[in-house]
């Protein structure tokens, strides 16, 4: 079948000859793939930052589609059936599964002791083949797959897988308070969603910084939100503070992870010389950014190492800290009633449809944001049924 392959950093190719998957236990399910997203986290993937990222990988943790197959224990789907996909992979049993942190999941990656399992990323989250594929092996099929309602576009679907309840889960974890300032780091797909979802808790002001200003227009016009290019600022910090009457944002949002620019150390240890999880500019700005007794949110992706934090200024400031992966089956039944009401249009965040065969020119357009791209979707020769 054709499928993205991973083959070193900067090289994927799309690969005709890689094996269909098959149902390894009775709870699995095979899925064609009808559309598949390309992550801002699958290119610190691509660009080799990800421990255990092995060549013929095949990426992607964001698609939909139909099932065409099912294991012997699979009660909640049949053949034929829509689905999105999770990122997840949840077992929905486990003591965390349990309390909905379906992206802690304990049996998904039993190698890990901190990630869960994920579609298409690395050995690190458990060696799951993904979504940018022609067909997928879906694990714990009564879990995580849910059935597209028969309104729904499948480009408004296919980012209920990620996009939007990571978005909305960053804005959530907030805490966000009627009137409070909230000051989102990136404006990437995630970024530009959490912008987005803040005023749906009550944010009185929504502030987006980042360096790219085709992302910041695009960020201002979707998400209604102000937006600064910290490359025209001389400490984004000193503005934010000059912005708040010097007490600093209510809530920070930290959606850019670790190759976050605009520190030159940071930029060495965590991205050139990879000695660190990651360039944490975004998350120093974050926590020096929000007040005292403020709360930050992360969801931009980091590795499993060492980096650096200043943890003293959390203390001090009394700062609560909140972070995870997006609880994905947790949040779709009230984003979808979202989509549904048209409070939130995720499929207006695709800039780019590029057929599975080019997929690794889509990789070369969003990893060097060319040609305004803000989300790119990959299309199977199938995915337009």
């Amino acid at each position: 079948m054709l499928a993205m392959n991973f083959r070193g950093p900067f090289r994927v190719r799309a690969d005709y000859d890689q094996p269909y998957p098959e149902i390894e236990h009775p709870g699995d399910a095979i899925v064609k793939v009808l559309r598949s997203c390309i992550c801002g986290s699958d290119l610190h993937l691509y660009h080799g930052i990800v421990p255990d990222t092995r060549i013929g990988s095949t990426f992607g943790h964001e698609f939909v589609g139909e099932v065409v197959e099912t294991g012997s224990s699979v009660e909640k789907l049949k053949v034929g059936d829509k689905v999105m996909v999770p990122f997840n992979i949840a077992c929905g049993k486990c003591a965390f599964c349990k309390q909905e942190l379906y992206g802690n999941c304990h049996e998904a990656n039993p190698q890990a002791t901190a990630a869960g399992g994920i579609f298409g990323y690395s050995h690190t989250t458990g060696g799951y083949n993904g979504g940018q594929a022609e067909y997928v092996r879906v694990p714990y099929a009564d879990v995580g797959p849910t059935v597209i309602p028969d309104w729904m576009d499948p480009d408004d679907a296919v980012l209920l897988t990620d996009v939007v309840p990571t978005g909305y889960q960053a804005a959530e974890m907030g805490g966000i308070q009627e009137g409070d300032t909230v000051v989102v780091f990136g404006a990437g797909p995630i970024g530009i969603m959490a912008a987005k979802c803040a005023w749906l808790f009550g944010a009185g002001r929504v502030i987006v910084i980042d360096q790219l200003d085709y992302r910041l227009e695009f960020a201002e016009e979707y998400a209604q939100c102000e937006v600064y290019n910290f490359k025209m600022l001389e400490d984004p910090v000193v503005f934010i503070k000059q912005q708040t009457d010097s007490l600093g944002a209510d809530v920070c949002i930290d959606a850019v992870g670790c190759e976050a620019a605009g520190d030159t150390m940071n930029t060495l240890l965590g991205r050139k010389l990879l000695l660190q999880g990651g360039s944490t500019t975004a998350l120093h700005w974050a926590i020096n950014s929000v007040k005292k007794g403020g709360i930050v949110s992360i969801v931009g992706v980091y590795g499993p190492i060492n980096a650096l934090v200043p943890i003293g200024n959390v203390l001090n400031k009394g700062i609560t800290i909140r972070a995870n992966q997006a609880s994905v089956k947790r949040l779709l039944p009230k984003l979808t009633e979202h989509v549904k009401n048209g409070i939130l249009n995720p499929k207006a965040m695709i800039t780019h449809r590029i057929p599975l065969e080019d997929v690794a020119e889509g990789y070369h357009i969003f990893s060097r944001k060319l040609d305004n791209c803000i989300k790119p979707v990959l299309i199977p020769p199938a995915g337009g049924s």
